[in-house]
């Protein structure tokens, strides 16, 4: 990197620093707070996973029998730190060990709970609570109350069956809040904004169909809310994932997604991936088209809903290791989807630091400078900062050149 360029990163980087406010300023330079999803179905033992594929299966599995799909296509990935399992607290503390020191200020967990009880939740409770450095990062939810679709492989042509359905009934709607309440949001690690417990919702369609109605989904919010200022927090954030373009089967985008958050009362909205926003004409297309469609985006979020926007960066996008490796891959749904290529270490690097400067650009006004990275571990998706045999660290090292962790400046 160009010595102009290290200047131009030390220069607008302040410390940042996790209290119960969430991000904070140093030296009258806004701070970001950096927060990376985590899908959590990489370890062994998860109770439905078990009945449904066999003892100790778990997308590692898919990982390992990645196979190149078309010419030049990169597969299998392999984990620098070998196939562990997140569910032990030694391997979870070495994750959070790498993610703080890189510039990682919070893990959102794609959490997911169905009227039947949770799913994939051995990563929480059993690795990162009981992980003895849990106090270097933060951890936040975000409810991932999509419909749980078969697909790990999916072999093409066979039924896209719903196993799990992301619709809770009211009345285990407020179990789960209470679940969240008590177990998850008073923990000192939980990430807070302004002293308030983050919660996000990944699928707004299915969050109304739990209701029926947006004014009783609005109930239903303003007494989680309620239930959180009783439990002694000064209120709730509610982030609401917006997204324009549906991937999984079955998803719906609302008619009017603005409008929706502004009636429920979420305080922010955010993107999960780029492709949610973002096409990929070709079957292997440029990161940085990918890239500079979704900032294209980013520009007209503002506007369209109106509340503070937290955006995403996007490390990549390859769902092939969930297909079924005998079929032809295309693009005929996914997982069988375009992909993204070239996104190296270095282009990731350079999206971060766009971001980075648009953030820092925006008004105190315009609320919290918060960025999410996809992901901390799609590694089925493509979409990954932890280290491999080909790139090792390199892009925690991009995330740690332009958002350096406070004490390494």
């Amino acid at each position: 990197m160009k010595l102009t360029n290290w200047l131009t990163i030390l220069a607008v980087v302040a410390g940042f620093v996790q209290s119960g406010r969430g991000a904070e300023t140093t030296n009258s330079t806004p701070a970001i707070t950096v927060a990376s999803y985590y899908f959590g179905n990489y370890h062994p033992g998860d109770p439905r996973n078990e009945k449904m594929k066999g003892k100790g299966w778990s997308e590692w599995e898919l990982v390992k029998a990645a196979r190149p799909r078309f010419p030049g296509h990169q597969q299998p990935h392999v984990p620098l730190w070998g196939y562990t399992d997140e569910s032990d607290p030694a391997a979870m503390a070495q994750k959070i060990a790498a993610a703080a020191d890189h510039g990682i200020n919070a893990f959102i967990f794609d959490w997911y709970y169905y009227d039947d009880g949770p799913f994939l939740d051995r990563p929480i409770d059993n690795g990162f609570l009981k992980a003895t450095n849990n106090s270097r990062l933060k951890f936040a939810f975000m409810w991932a109350n999509h419909d749980w679709v078969e697909l790990h492989p999916y072999k093409k042509g066979t039924p896209r069956t719903v196993v799990f359905h992301g619709k809770v009934t009211p009345a285990n709607f407020e179990k789960i809040c209470a679940h969240v309440i008590n177990d998850y949001f008073k923990h000192p690690s939980y990430w807070k904004i302004d002293g308030k417990p983050y919660f996000s919702f990944y699928d707004l369609s299915k969050l109304l169909a739990n209701f029926g109605s947006v004014e009783a989904t609005r109930a239903a919010l303003d007494k989680f809310r309620a239930a959180v200022t009783a439990a002694g927090f000064p209120g709730l954030h509610l982030n609401a994932v917006a997204w324009g373009r549906p991937i999984l089967p079955g998803e719906k985008v609302p008619v009017d997604s603005a409008k929706l958050v502004r009636d429920l009362g979420f305080d922010s909205v955010t993107s999960y991936v780029w492709i949610h926003h973002a096409l990929m004409p070709q079957q292997a297309t440029d990161y940085n088209v990918v890239r500079d469609a979704y900032f294209k985006y980013w520009d007209g979020a503002v506007r369209k809903f109106g509340l503070p926007f937290f955006p995403n960066v996007t490390m990549g996008w390859d769902p092939s290791p969930r297909c079924d490796q005998r079929d032809t891959f295309d693009s005929s749904g996914y997982p069988f989807t375009n992909t993204m290529k070239d996104n190296t270490p270095e282009r990731f690097r350079t999206a971060l630091l766009m971001a980075k400067r648009r953030l820092l650009a925006q008004p105190d006004s315009a609320g919290p400078r918060i960025l999410n990275i996809n992901c901390w571990n799609e590694w089925t998706e493509g979409s990954y900062l932890e280290p491999d045999t080909v790139n090792g660290l390199k892009y925690l090292e991009a995330v740690q050149e332009v958002f350096p962790p406070a004490g390494t400046r």
